[in-house]
């Protein structure tokens, strides 16, 4: 494995590197007390055969389904059955599921062993690897238990981008916006003037893109590990896509999908309340229809339903609903909204586009 460039960060306790590199081959990380490799179906087939035989691995289906406490079961019995240490290391190859559920197995066995990720989907190296939220879905809502337990080390090799389908790379693009609508006027930039060469997935651009994410975002983590504060504003649309996620049982919207949805839903909310002006609005749905994302609500999904669904959502306080919404691009705030005026704003979009 030959490292190109690295990012270092301080995530509370937790030092944790992003190694940037030409090639990544987890049957090589080794542990003297052991190493469980965790792969969905798709992953595992993404590495060569040479060398995996000697590593014990969990293979597990892909899709929503499996990041589940059944699916950190798996993980934690065969971490036991391996006689794993707590030096030990558990190696997740995956997409966002498998990081956050590897992560989330990680922090719980022997009250925490190593842990190395090895994203492969954009949307895993632009936002689920970095940062060290951990989580399983419960109940039917996404990421309803979770724990705050950052990756010693995070390989990323964004050739790997290649074997993704279009929706799961697109789906990245979506985080990757979220992240520029935070406060990064080059990123935005990228989207907008060189879309070409990102739908191409041109690997110097990828780079670019994955870096400056992950950049951003360890900034903010590096600040505030557990969401006390500004953390908070990395769930920009978040709260809108989860609660359509849970209405659509995860089907047909990816995550990066519905994260697309949720931002244009915040614009048009922020406008409503008078936080931001059209011109925003209208900036927000440039960039995300440029990359074919649907800004509509589904047919058959009601507002009422879209607000049930976000009154699960974690970052109420005091039975009050608060939502991550912006002033302007790097302009943040999160604050309590009336429930009518988000009722009032997807009627609203709903009308526009059906």
């Amino acid at each position: 494995m030959r490292a190109e460039g690295s990012l270092h960060f301080q995530f509370g306790d937790f030092p944790s590197s992003v190694i940037i590199c030409s090639s990544v081959e987890p049957a090589r990380f080794s542990s003297g007390s052991g190493v469980v490799l965790v792969f969905d179906r798709n992953t595992q087939k993404l590495f060569s055969p040479a060398g995996k035989a000697e590593y014990c691995q969990v293979v597990l289906p892909p899709g929503e389904g499996s990041k589940s406490w059944p699916g950190a079961r798996r993980i934690l019995h065969r971490a036991l059955e391996t006689g794993l240490g707590r030096d030990g290391l558990i190696v997740g190859v995956g997409g966002g599921m498998i990081c956050d559920l590897a992560a989330f197995s990680a922090s719980l066995f022997m009250r925490g062993s190593r842990l190395f990720l090895v994203p492969t989907s954009l949307l895993a190296m632009v936002d689920a690897a970095i940062g060290g939220k951990t989580a399983i879905n419960l109940g039917g809502y996404k990421n309803m238990a979770g724990t705050f337990y950052p990756a010693e080390e995070i390989w990323i090799d964004v050739s790997v981008l290649k074997h993704l389908s279009d929706k799961e790379f697109i789906s990245g693009i979506g985080e990757a916006i979220k992240t520029a609508l935070l406060g990064d006027q080059t990123l935005l930039g990228i989207f907008l003037e060189q879309k070409d060469r990102v739908l191409a997935r041109d690997p110097e651009v990828m780079e670019e893109i994955v870096r400056r994410c992950i950049a951003l975002k360890g900034g903010i983590v590096g600040e505030d590990l557990k969401e006390t504060g500004k953390r908070a504003f990395l769930n920009l649309g978040h709260t809108f896509a989860h609660a359509l996620e849970a209405e659509t049982g995860f089907t047909p919207w990816s995550h990066g999908q519905a994260v697309a949805w949720g931002l244009f839903q915040a614009a048009l909310l922020s406008e409503t309340i008078g936080l931001a002006d059209g011109s925003y609005v209208a900036l927000v749905g440039q960039v995300l229809r440029a990359y074919g994302f649907a800004l509509e609500t589904l047919k058959g999904v009601k507002p009422e339903s879209i607000l049930r669904a976000m009154q699960v959502d974690k970052k109420k306080r005091g039975g009050k609903l608060r939502l991550v919404l912006q002033r302007g691009i790097g302009d943040t705030v999160v604050t309590e909204v009336d429930e009518k005026l988000i009722v009032q704003t997807l009627r609203s979009s709903a009308r526009t586009f059906l």
